[in-house]
Protein backbone atom coordinates (compact mmCIF):
# COMPACT_ATOMS: atom_id res chain seq x y z
CA UNK A 1 0.00 0.00 0.00
CA UNK A 2 1.34 3.16 -1.16
CA UNK A 3 1.32 6.01 1.98
CA UNK A 4 -0.38 9.10 0.87
CA UNK A 5 2.76 11.26 1.97
CA UNK A 6 4.95 9.53 -0.69
CA UNK A 7 2.00 9.86 -3.06
CA UNK A 8 1.75 13.62 -2.80
CA UNK A 9 5.72 14.43 -3.15
CA UNK A 10 6.04 11.77 -6.07
CA UNK A 11 5.50 14.59 -8.66
CA UNK A 12 7.76 16.60 -7.09
CA UNK A 13 10.40 14.31 -6.64
CA UNK A 14 10.38 13.56 -10.13
CA UNK A 15 10.92 16.98 -10.99
CA UNK A 16 13.76 17.33 -8.70
CA UNK A 17 15.69 13.90 -10.17
CA UNK A 18 14.99 15.76 -14.36
CA UNK A 19 16.87 19.00 -12.76
CA UNK A 20 19.50 17.50 -11.14
CA UNK A 21 20.24 14.88 -14.36
CA UNK A 22 20.11 18.17 -16.84
CA UNK A 23 22.42 19.68 -14.27
CA UNK A 24 24.94 16.93 -14.40
CA UNK A 25 24.78 17.16 -17.86
CA UNK A 26 25.45 20.87 -18.32
CA UNK A 27 28.64 20.40 -20.59
CA UNK A 28 26.95 18.30 -23.47
CA UNK A 29 26.74 20.68 -26.41
CA UNK A 30 24.38 20.42 -28.98
CA UNK A 31 25.14 18.13 -31.93
CA UNK A 32 22.19 17.19 -34.80
CA UNK A 33 21.80 13.39 -35.27
CA UNK A 34 21.65 11.56 -38.42
CA UNK A 35 21.66 7.55 -38.67
CA UNK A 36 22.99 6.41 -42.36
CA UNK A 37 25.52 3.97 -41.39
CA UNK A 38 23.80 0.40 -43.32
CA UNK A 39 25.16 -2.52 -43.03
CA UNK A 40 25.54 -3.65 -46.69
CA UNK A 41 26.48 -6.51 -48.45
CA UNK A 42 29.34 -4.79 -50.49
CA UNK A 43 30.72 -2.13 -48.21
CA UNK A 44 33.82 -2.58 -50.63
CA UNK A 45 32.36 -1.78 -53.77
CA UNK A 46 30.36 1.45 -51.76
CA UNK A 47 33.82 2.93 -50.88
CA UNK A 48 35.18 2.23 -54.19
CA UNK A 49 32.70 3.81 -55.66
CA UNK A 50 32.97 6.60 -53.69
CA UNK A 51 36.42 6.98 -54.19
CA UNK A 52 35.80 7.56 -58.06
CA UNK A 53 33.42 9.49 -57.68
CA UNK A 54 35.56 12.00 -55.51
CA UNK A 55 38.30 11.24 -58.24
CA UNK A 56 35.94 12.48 -60.84
CA UNK A 57 35.23 15.36 -59.12
CA UNK A 58 38.18 16.17 -57.81
CA UNK A 59 37.57 16.02 -53.91
CA UNK A 60 38.81 14.31 -51.50
CA UNK A 61 37.05 11.37 -50.08
CA UNK A 62 35.62 11.42 -46.32
CA UNK A 63 34.95 7.70 -45.27
CA UNK A 64 33.45 7.46 -42.11
CA UNK A 65 33.41 4.11 -40.14
CA UNK A 66 30.70 4.20 -37.21
CA UNK A 67 27.47 2.63 -36.30
CA UNK A 68 23.91 3.86 -35.90
CA UNK A 69 24.18 2.46 -32.11
CA UNK A 70 26.89 5.12 -31.31
CA UNK A 71 25.59 8.85 -30.58
CA UNK A 72 29.00 10.29 -31.31
CA UNK A 73 28.99 8.60 -35.01
CA UNK A 74 25.51 9.61 -35.22
CA UNK A 75 26.59 13.25 -34.33
CA UNK A 76 29.27 13.34 -37.13
CA UNK A 77 26.71 12.35 -39.50
CA UNK A 78 24.32 14.93 -38.40
CA UNK A 79 27.32 17.66 -38.40
CA UNK A 80 28.69 16.58 -42.13
CA UNK A 81 24.49 16.50 -43.08
CA UNK A 82 23.64 19.62 -41.63
CA UNK A 83 22.54 23.26 -43.27
CA UNK A 84 25.80 24.72 -41.64
CA UNK A 85 28.09 22.37 -42.98
CA UNK A 86 26.93 21.27 -46.76
CA UNK A 87 28.77 23.99 -48.34
CA UNK A 88 32.25 22.72 -47.28
CA UNK A 89 31.04 19.57 -47.40
CA UNK A 90 29.35 19.28 -50.95
CA UNK A 91 32.66 21.70 -52.25
CA UNK A 92 35.01 19.65 -51.23
CA UNK A 93 34.63 16.34 -50.20
CA UNK A 94 32.73 12.93 -51.05
CA UNK A 95 31.20 11.02 -48.33
CA UNK A 96 30.76 7.31 -47.62
CA UNK A 97 29.26 6.23 -44.49
CA UNK A 98 30.66 2.73 -43.03
CA UNK A 99 29.21 0.39 -40.82
CA UNK A 100 31.46 -1.16 -38.69
CA UNK A 101 29.07 -3.05 -36.25
CA UNK A 102 30.02 -3.36 -33.00
CA UNK A 103 34.11 -3.66 -33.07
CA UNK A 104 34.78 -3.12 -29.11
CA UNK A 105 32.54 -6.46 -28.34
CA UNK A 106 33.99 -8.87 -31.46
CA UNK A 107 31.36 -7.75 -33.80
CA UNK A 108 32.98 -5.64 -35.90
CA UNK A 109 32.21 -5.78 -39.68
CA UNK A 110 34.21 -4.01 -43.09
CA UNK A 111 37.22 -3.03 -40.47
CA UNK A 112 39.69 -4.60 -43.09
CA UNK A 113 38.26 -1.66 -45.24
CA UNK A 114 39.70 0.78 -42.67
CA UNK A 115 42.68 -1.24 -42.17
CA UNK A 116 43.79 -1.48 -45.70
CA UNK A 117 44.41 2.39 -45.83
CA UNK A 118 45.97 2.67 -42.92
CA UNK A 119 44.19 2.50 -39.54
CA UNK A 120 43.93 -1.06 -37.91
CA UNK A 121 42.56 -2.07 -34.79
CA UNK A 122 39.60 0.01 -35.07
CA UNK A 123 38.20 -0.29 -31.23
CA UNK A 124 35.42 2.26 -31.08
CA UNK A 125 33.52 4.46 -33.21
CA UNK A 126 33.13 6.87 -35.04
CA UNK A 127 36.66 6.46 -37.23
CA UNK A 128 37.00 9.38 -40.07
CA UNK A 129 39.33 8.83 -42.58
CA UNK A 130 40.33 11.74 -45.21
CA UNK A 131 41.35 9.86 -48.27
CA UNK A 132 42.79 11.84 -51.46
CA UNK A 133 41.56 9.35 -54.67
CA UNK A 134 44.77 7.40 -56.02
CA UNK A 135 46.20 7.22 -52.36
CA UNK A 136 46.14 3.99 -50.59
CA UNK A 137 46.48 5.78 -47.07
CA UNK A 138 44.18 7.70 -45.38
CA UNK A 139 45.84 11.33 -44.64
CA UNK A 140 44.45 11.67 -41.21
CA UNK A 141 45.88 7.84 -40.09
CA UNK A 142 47.32 9.25 -37.40
CA UNK A 143 44.14 11.30 -35.93
CA UNK A 144 41.27 9.22 -37.38
CA UNK A 145 40.64 7.54 -34.26
CA UNK A 146 40.04 10.97 -32.66
CA UNK A 147 36.91 10.77 -33.64
CA UNK A 148 35.33 8.70 -30.70
CA UNK A 149 34.09 12.31 -28.99
CA UNK A 150 32.77 13.77 -31.91
CA UNK A 151 29.37 14.44 -29.93
CA UNK A 152 31.27 16.33 -27.32
CA UNK A 153 33.28 18.63 -29.97
CA UNK A 154 32.03 21.64 -30.75
CA UNK A 155 30.59 22.66 -34.37
CA UNK A 156 33.50 25.16 -34.72
CA UNK A 157 36.13 22.44 -33.95
CA UNK A 158 34.71 19.93 -36.43
CA UNK A 159 34.81 22.46 -39.27
CA UNK A 160 37.99 24.08 -38.60
CA UNK A 161 39.38 20.35 -38.65
CA UNK A 162 37.21 19.82 -41.91
CA UNK A 163 38.19 23.04 -43.17
CA UNK A 164 42.11 21.72 -42.46
CA UNK A 165 42.12 19.07 -44.65
CA UNK A 166 41.08 20.96 -47.86
CA UNK A 167 44.09 23.58 -46.94
CA UNK A 168 45.92 21.02 -46.97
CA UNK A 169 45.37 20.00 -50.25
CA UNK A 170 45.67 23.29 -52.33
Amino acid sequence: MTSPFRSAFAPLSALLLLSACAATGGGAAYHPEATPYVDVEDAAADLAAAEAGAAIEGKLLLAVFGANWCHDSRALAGWLESERFRPLVEAHFTVVYIDVGTPQNGEGRNLELAAMRGVEDIEGTPNLLVIRPGQMRALNADSAKTWRNAASRSAEEIYAELESYVSAQE
